[in-house]
């Protein structure tokens, strides 16, 4: 019957376990979409909020029951009436508050601070989120994925990314900034990456967790990487001349990686709270005043503003989906969450259809390095598995055996010649055509 097909979907019970329940399939009404969730990533909010216990108040408050996952990104298979830019087939983002959208906060377009507590409502708090393989999305929610990035990197988008993006946009980062990063969890990973893409000169890293400081090493994110200690503020100060850091980030919510990012910043500098809870504890004349610091507080990001993220992030060649370290099908959700909440890894996915395809382990570390540092005006890395010429039988002159399509070709020094433009030209092709013959089916589930 039509609307009443089921699809199974993933609840957190509060007792660092997942549950899954079966759900009928919504039907879009006026002004909403159908999507299809391609990848649904973990963020640090729902393993201190809700996996372990219904901690949430107000706009925190999971409601129990709910689908989980506020960081997904899919493609729309079925449109209500009423759409105004949105269409069938579209690859799309999810802004993971619902606002609604006649508050101060929300025609800002910052639904994150919507004052309604009638029509606030947050994908997988309390509204169904992506952790399941459909979602039901109003339209003025959504924000349009380029081909060019994958439904993984729209993922991190969604929420991660976003809230370094807006946090980073306040204090200002730039080619003359010297920047310390404090929790190497996934936001601290994205506030490095971003930084890097953004300009900054010098990048440093702090964090207690080995493998999230052996993670930042082997990406290699950062120019400088110290784990958490008593001499943190010590360190910096001798890493940057005695002067401290032009900008600093906590991503940590620790009441002492807050105090280091405090104490060693530069005379001037800006410090930016991102972490969510803790506490923080400073002497305000020798800390802030007299040094004539500004702390900045942050949540979230406004839906403009995560369009300009994913424009930015086209423009500047990174792929967010590059910090995910582990992916699973739904039906391991449990097994993801479990691994989100040990804080040994990097950002974990869920995903589905193609987003699955790419398996557990990412690219090989050589191009994961080399399209992570491309900033502003490097081209990523063509994947190596990609695409290969053979020639059999060519020019005696040349080595036979497999050749590389991409930034460089075999005769075309430097890979800046014609010969390299075409080449490159027509693996981004190839590579598009792919990815849509085998991600963009649109049928809907009433379709078939």
């Amino acid at each position: 019957m039509v609307g009443k097909r089921k699809m199974r979907g993933a609840i957190l019970p509060g007792n660092s376990s997942v549950e899954f329940r079966d759900f009928d399939i919504p039907v879009p009404g006026h002004g909403e979409a159908l999507i299809k969730t391609k990848s649904s990533t973990i963020c640090g909010s729902d393993i201190r909020a809700i996996y372990h216990e219904h901690l949430g108040k107000g706009p925190e408050g999971y409601q129990p029951g709910m689908i989980a996952g506020h960081e997904p990104a899919g493609q729309i298979v079925e449109c209500g009436p009423g759409m105004r830019r949105f269409k069938k087939g579209d690859r799309v983002i999810l802004y993971h508050i619902s606002g609604c959208g006649v508050c101060n906060d929300c025609r800002r377009g910052y639904m994150i601070s919507c004052t309604s507590a009638e029509f606030r409502r947050a994908y997988g708090w309390q509204r169904h989120g992506g952790m399941a393989p459909y979602i039901l999305a109003e339209e003025k929610d959504l924000v349009l994925l380029p081909d060019s990035l994958t439904y993984t990197d729209g993922a991190q988008a969604a929420c991660g990314f976003g809230t370094v993006y807006e946090g980073l946009e306040k204090i200002g980062v730039c080619g003359n900034d010297t920047v310390l990063v404090t929790g190497l969890g996934p936001v601290g990973l994205a506030t490095l990456m971003l930084c890097r893409a953004m300009g900054a000169s010098r990048l440093i890293g702090i964090d207690v967790i080995k493998e999230r400081l052996q993670l930042a090493r082997k990406l290699k994110l950062a120019d400088h990487v110290l784990p958490a200690g008593p001499d943190n503020v010590k360190e910096v100060l001798e890493l940057t001349g005695g002067r401290g850091c032009e900008r600093t980030v906590d991503c940590s919510a620790n009441e002492a990686a807050r105090l280091v990012c405090i104490q060693a910043a530069r005379k001037w500098g800006r410090i930016c709270f991102i972490g969510e809870g803790g506490a923080c504890s400073l002497k305000p004349s020798p800390d802030i005043i007299h040094d004539q610091k500004t702390i900045y507080g942050s949540w979230v990001t406004s839906i403009w503003k995560m369009e300009e993220l994913v424009e930015r992030i086209e423009r500047w060649g990174i792929h967010p989906e590059r910090l995910v370290t582990h992916r699973f099908p739904l039906e391991r959700a449990g097994e993801a969450y479990a691994l989100m909440a040990s804080g040994k890894c990097g950002k974990v996915a869920v995903v589905f259809d193609e987003e699955l395809k790419q398996g557990g382990v990412q690219s090989d570390d050589r191009e994961r390095e080399s399209n992570l540092h491309a900033g502003p005006g490097r081209r990523p890395a063509v994947k190596r598995s990609f695409l290969r010429l053979e020639f059999r039988g060519a020019d005696p002159g040349r080595r036979p055996g497999h050749v590389r399509v991409g930034p460089r070709v075999r005769g075309d020094r430097g890979g800046g010649g014609l010969g390299g433009r075409i080449a490159r030209l027509s693996a981004h092709r190839l590579r598009v055509g792919l990815r849509q013959r085998e991600g963009n089916r649109t049928d809907s589930p009433r379709d078939t």
